[in-house]
């Protein structure tokens, strides 16, 4: 069974994403903030990271840069209900398998995870 960790610093996005992952067969590890999915690392198993772009603390794309330096280099999709061409170029610069814009439909994000090596 693949492992999600998903990374969204909105309650409803993280349950709803939780409950949709589940019901695919995907394992999930669910975290608040870049913070908090830092803070328990050690702990996380996953083979993918959904990850959003605009974070309370931390932004994704940080996230993705620090884990990057730290050897880490693990798949990220990013998502984003706040788009701009921009946002988007750089999401790809750093590294992603995939770039959705919020709300996007289910189909899409599976799509995106099994791609995934």
């Amino acid at each position: 069974m693949r492992t999600i960790a998903v990374i969204d610093d909105n309650p409803s996005m993280l349950q709803g994403l939780d409950r949709l992952l589940s019901a695919h067969g995907f394992r999930v590890q669910a975290f608040p903030s870049a913070e908090s999915f830092l803070d328990d690392i050690a702990n996380c198993e996953a083979d993918c990271l959904l990850l959003d772009i605009h974070l309370g603390g931390m932004s994704g794309i940080d996230l993705k840069r620090r884990l990057k330096s730290s050897g880490r280099c693990m798949p990220v999709i990013f998502m984003t209900a706040i788009h701009n061409e921009a946002t988007r170029q750089e999401a790809f610069e750093v590294g992603c398998v995939a770039y959705l814009r919020k709300p996007f439909l289910a189909k899409l994000l599976i799509d995106a995870i099994n791609t995934v090596p």
